[in-house]
């Protein structure tokens, strides 16, 4: 079979490897597409020849071993694990989900859809329709705006550089959408707004509770997005870091966000059997219409194509929001 393999930065190539053997417990999976993830695109541009990448496949269960009694051969999964731009991978059936008949396979690739569950449950409203600012409107941005819509946030305001970004966030429900240099000074309590912090506690000069927003959600990876994100936050908000900040430490103000008594919540999953269960609750959710995201993997390509893939990806060319490599 082929699977896609670094050659060095920036560089990939395809070679031939032995179709994988399951163990009776286990399912053989011929992959349709694997998702790009862009947590995936840093490591591209540094990789060692021989490192593969890939964890967000949909495909087709090639054969069931002999104590898999949830699935039989031809029925379309996604899931957790596996992994990989390859031809065949191998899943476990508890990581394993079918996927529902009214869903098209580039809009049941379940892994960042589980991602963006778990950050949605930290972060949930104090009262129904709270307002949220979205900072980084790209795919998992995108989709969290969708999600605190049907969550039952009230005003929701997406951040983002890109015009055609914000126009995205504009069709995905949001009730506004600025570009950094355009957010009026209402929503920034920053060192400007808040001017000489007062601890007597006597009161502050300003309106420290009614600048910026209860509720903020990061989704760029960068550090200005960063910056921008824990500016947004009023004095006890909070602010979700869902941008995977993986090229390089970060440097924020924290005598800022000390003096604002903000929280940081870490938005990122690592309990991989809740996940797992998330990636059900998410095919649920889409097939049933309440979760209203799909149709956004705007991109496909060939295995050949990886590397401008990538490129397309971290260029934003065409319109990008996300791709899928059909394997």
């Amino acid at each position: 079979m082929k699977q896609i393999v670094m050659a060095g930065p920036r560089k990939s190539r395809i070679i031939d490897v032995p179709i994988p053997e399951i163990t009776d417990d286990q399912l053989l999976v011929k992959v349709t597409y694997t998702g790009m993830c862009h947590s995936e695109w840093y490591p591209w541009t540094v990789a060692r020849p021989g490192e593969v990448f890939g964890h967000e496949t949909v495909g087709v269960v090639a054969k069931c071993g002999r104590n898999v009694t949830e699935f039989r051969e031809g029925d379309r999964v996604t899931g957790l694990g596996g992994g990989g731009y390859r031809e065949y991978i191998v899943m476990e059936p508890d990581k394993t989900c079918r996927v529902p008949d009214n869903l098209k396979d580039e809009d049941a690739i379940v892994e960042p859809l589980a991602c963006l569950l778990s950050a949605a449950m930290k972060m949930p409203w104090t009262t129904l329709g709270d307002p949220v600012a979205v900072v980084g409107a790209g795919y998992m941005g995108l989709g969290m705006i969708t999600l605190f819509k049907a969550m039952g946030y009230g005003d929701i305001i997406a951040i983002d550089k890109r015009p055609e970004a914000r126009e995205n966030a504009r069709k995905m429900g949001a009730t506004e959408v600025l570009a950094p240099e355009e957010i009026p000074a209402e929503y920034r309590l920053d060192w400007k707004a808040i001017g000489t912090p007062d601890l007597t506690r006597d009161g502050h000069k300003t309106d420290i509770f009614g600048i910026g927003f209860p509720h903020v959600m990061e989704f760029t990876g960068t550090q200005d997005g960063l910056q921008l994100a824990g500016e947004l936050v009023c004095a006890h908000g909070r602010l979700g870091i869902g941008g995977y900040h993986n090229d390089g430490p970060r440097t924020i103000d924290y005598k800022l966000w000390n003096f604002k008594a903000m929280d940081t919540i870490n938005c990122h999953e690592r309990r991989i059997m809740y996940e797992a269960g998330l990636c059900k609750r998410c095919l649920m959710l889409l097939s049933r219409g309440i979760w209203k995201f799909t149709g956004v993997t705007n991109h496909i390509y060939s295995m050949e194509e990886f590397d401008k893939a990538n490129e397309d990806m971290e260029l934003h060319r065409d319109g990008f929001i996300k791709g899928a490599v059909r394997c």
